[in-house]
C-alpha cells in the first residue's frame, strides 16, 4: 500500500484524471492509501484476454498497448495505447467478467493499482468517497461506450 504519506505529486496525479473529477484532495489520500504500484520492462504483458480481473490500473509513466484478438484473422489488433495519467481495467472493479483485451508494456511502465477487494473496502468504510469514485468510473466507461460507437458506425454499412 502506498501507506499515510501521500505526497503532493501523487494528489496531482489523482486529481487531473476524469475517474477522479468529483474527489477532492483529502478524498483521494483514502483511495490512494489503499493502492499499491507495478512496474513492468518494454514488451511485458499487465494481463491477458479473458484473464480473471480484479483490478484496476491508473498508468504513471510509460505507455500500453491494448490488444485484442480478431476473430478472423486470429492475430492480436492494436485497439490503442494508453499513456500517463490515463486508466485501464476499470470494468473488472464492477463486474466480475474476464479481462476484454490483452495490455502489453510498449516501454518501462510504472503503475499504480487498485484492487476490487480495496475498491470495496472504500465503498463500506466511506460511502461518499465510494458513491464519487463510482460516478466517475461510470462517466468513463459511458466516454468510452460513445467512442466505440461512433468508430463502429464507420464501419457498418448506411440503410439502404
Amino acid at each position: 500500500m502506498l501507506g499515510d504519506n501521500i505526497s503532493r505529486e501523487i494528489i496531482d496525479f489523482f486529481i487531473n484524471m476524469p475517474i477522479f473529477d468529483r474527489i477532492n484532495a483529502e478524498e483521494i489520500k483514502v483511495v490512494a492509501r489503499h493502492m499499491n504500484t507495478i512496474e513492468l520492462g518494454p514488451d511485458e504483458i499487465l494481463f491477458q484476454e479473458s484473464d480473471k480481473g480484479n483490478y484496476v490500473f491508473f498508468i504513471r509513466e510509460g505507455e500500453l498497448d491494448v490488444l485484442k484478438k480478431s476473430e478472423a484473422s486470429g492475430a492480436d489488433v492494436i485497439l490503442a495505447t494508453l499513456g500517463k495519467g490515463q486508466s485501464i481495467g476499470e470494468m473488472s472493479i464492477i463486474d466480475d467478467s474476464p479481462r476484454s483485451a490483452t495490455i502489453r508494456a510498449i516501454s518501462h511502465t510504472v503503475l499504480y493499482i487498485l484492487s476490487k477487494s480495496a475498491f470495496d473496502l472504500i465503498l463500506s468504510k466511506h460511502p461518499k468517497i465510494g458513491i464519487k469514485l463510482l460516478k466517475g468510473i461510470s462517466f468513463l466507461l459511458s466516454s468510452n461506450l460513445r467512442d466505440t460507437s461512433k468508430r463502429l458506425a464507420d464501419y457498418i454499412p448506411p440503410l439502404t
